[in-house]
C-alpha cells in the first residue's frame, strides 16, 4: 500500500470491543509554549478536557494519524514532533468488564496555522497555559503524559537543539 492510499476508519464497537483501540493523542503547543486542549465530545470521557486524539485508520500511518485528528477536531494546521510515551486507559464496567480499551500512542506538535475550532467530537477548544493545567480537571496521567510533551516540545524549541 502506497502513502498516498486510502485509509478505512475502524468501523468496529469502541464499547466492549473485541481487541484493544489503537490511537493517537497530541499535546500541540504554540510558540509561547501553550498547550491546546479539547473538551469532549463523546463517551468515554464526555465533558471531560484533555489532548486532541483518536483511533488509527486501518492502513494509515501514526504520523498521518496524528495530523488527520488535529485537523478534524479543531482545524488548525501543525508540525509532528516525536513520541513522548503510550498512554493505556482501561475502563471497566459495574461488573468488572472490560467497556473501553485503549493504547494511545502520545507526540508532541508545535502548532503552525489556524483558528482552533471545535468540531467533529470536540465540544470546546482552548488554548491554556501551562501553570494554568488545574482549572480543566486533567487526571494525574493526563498531567503526566502533558509535562513530558511541553518537556520534548522545549528541548526541540531551544536555541541550542
Amino acid at each position: 500500500m502506497t502513502e498516498s492510499a486510502s485509509t478505512t476508519p475502524v468501523t468496529i464497537s469502541r464499547r466492549y470491543p473485541a481487541a484493544p483501540m489503537v490511537g493517537v493523542g497530541v499535546a500541540v503547543f504554540d510558540r509561547a509554549g501553550r498547550l491546546l486542549l479539547v473538551q469532549r465530545g463523546r463517551p468515554p470521557g464526555l465533558g471531560t478536557w484533555g489532548l486532541p486524539g483518536g483511533l488509527i485508520d486501518l492502513g494509515e500511518k501514526v504520523a498521518a494519524a496524528v495530523v488527520r485528528e488535529v485537523t478534524e477536531e479543531v482545524g488548525i494546521t501543525i508540525a509532528v514532533g516525536d513520541l513522548v510515551t503510550t498512554f493505556e486507559p482501561i475502563y471497566r464496567d459495574a461488573h468488572g468488564v472490560v467497556e473501553y480499551h485503549y493504547v494511545v500512542l502520545e507526540y508532541w506538535a508545535q502548532y503552525v496555522d489556524g483558528e482552533p475550532v471545535a468540531q467533529d467530537d470536540a465540544a470546546a477548544v482552548t488554548w491554556v497555559e501551562m501553570t494554568n493545567l488545574e482549572t480543566y480537571a486533567l487526571t494525574p496521567v493526563q498531567l503526566e503524559v502533558i509535562h513530558k510533551a511541553h518537556a520534548a516540545w522545549r528541548a526541540d524549541s531551544s536555541p541550542h537543539a
